[in-house]
């Protein structure tokens, strides 16, 4: 087992990292205080991972009840959200109850979310069994639901008091899952270790045969990135926003498609290529670190080639952006493959040229 801490003060926690942590949850939760909990799932995690987490709890004699919401992006909504909400009212959960949030980022963002608002704030614990969970929606406290005029528009900073990650989930995730939380890892190598990413272009077969020795050292690599990162910027004000890389176009991919039609990794997998090819075109890096990025992710079975939307709707979506200020996209670009850098009023010509 790895342990990698967040470090944000009163609010620092723990990522646990390993095979066969599910049935350290109970252990877990008790050393944090729980006396009760609720665990969020949906009925496809469910049927494979909740008895062993149950069973963890009530080994350390911890009451659970559960709450199943629908799988999938396009259920990443107000719906979900208030049934939960219901759902812990009718169970009259308390405000030090702890909501336990299994499956991937569907179910961590709508369990986080409302974790921050049931009763002004309860506890949470995040355990993903996606990669793209486990590498980054469960690290850093970004809580929320999608609208349908702008991805992840609607939510909060809450903070997890722990992460667990049990690579053994990895074992009964379909291919395509997988290839959309290796484009997480990859854009994390991208931005903040050329090492990393070096490593990956090495070590991507490996990572597509769930090498177990693989996949947990690239699990940890990208969790200690992100975790520096969020230590230093807990908010997005500045740095934080360079985990961003080529989301400002996959959001716009998702919302003009329809959640779910792409996944969120492959959404974001076309947006680097078309950030890479901005970066070039401003010469900020050259042609052989964009063909580098889209040869790894042609080998992590992603999509490079983003729909043609037309550049008035590319446009139209991406003025939606969290990232926006006053007005103007501030987009996240390579200066080199390892580091990224926030830029801003990226010339049209560049934009229509880069884009479908």
């Amino acid at each position: 087992m790895t342990v990698v801490d967040v470090g944000l003060g009163g609010r620092a926690y723990p990522i646990h990292i390993g095979r066969g942590e599910l049935a350290r949850a109970g252990p877990l939760l008790a050393a944090l205080g729980a006396r009760k909990a609720v665990v969020v799932t949906n009925a496809t995690v469910g049927a494979h991972w909740l008895a062993p987490l149950a069973q963890s709890l009530a080994a350390s004699r911890i009451p659970c009840d559960t709450i199943e919401i629908a799988d999938g992006e396009r259920h990443k909504n107000f719906a979900a959200l208030e049934a939960v909400l219901t759902r812990l009212l009718e169970l009259r959960a308390e405000r030090k109850t702890m909501l336990v949030a299994l499956g991937g980022g569907v179910v961590g963002d709508v369990a986080g979310f409302a974790a921050a608002i049931y009763q002004r704030g309860m506890p949470f614990v995040q355990v993903p069994t996606t990669l793209l969970a486990q590498v980054d929606s469960s690290v850093g406290g970004k809580t929320g639901i999608n609208h349908p005029l702008g991805k992840n528009m609607v939510g909060a900073f809450h903070q997890p008091r722990a992460v667990l990650i049990d690579t053994a989930c990895l074992a009964t995730l379909p291919v395509r899952e997988l290839a959309a939380g290796l484009a997480e890892v990859i854009k994390h190598g991208a931005i903040r270790d050329a090492d990393f990413f070096a490593w990956l272009e090495r070590s991507i077969d490996a990572l597509n045969a769930r090498d177990g020795e693989a996949l947990a050292h690239a699990i940890e690599a990208s969790v200690r990135i992100k975790a520096a990162i969020v230590a230093a910027d807990e908010h997005e004000e500045g740095e934080r926003a360079l985990l961003n890389f080529g989301h400002t176009f996959g959001h716009a991919i998702e919302n003009a498609l329809g959640y779910g039609e792409w996944l969120h990794g492959e959404a974001v997998a076309a947006g680097m290529v078309v950030a890479a090819e901005v970066s070039r075109r401003l010469g900020r890096i050259d042609a052989t670190a964009v063909e580098r990025l889209r040869t790894l992710l042609l080998r992590a079975r992603l999509p490079v080639e983003p729909p043609a939307l037309g550049f008035e709707r590319w446009m139209s979506l991406m003025a939606r952006d969290k990232k926006v200020s006053a007005g103007a996209i501030r987009f996240v670009l390579l200066d080199a493959l390892g580091r990224a850098a926030i830029g801003a009023d990226v010339p049209e010509d560049v934009l229509r040229a880069a884009l479908p």
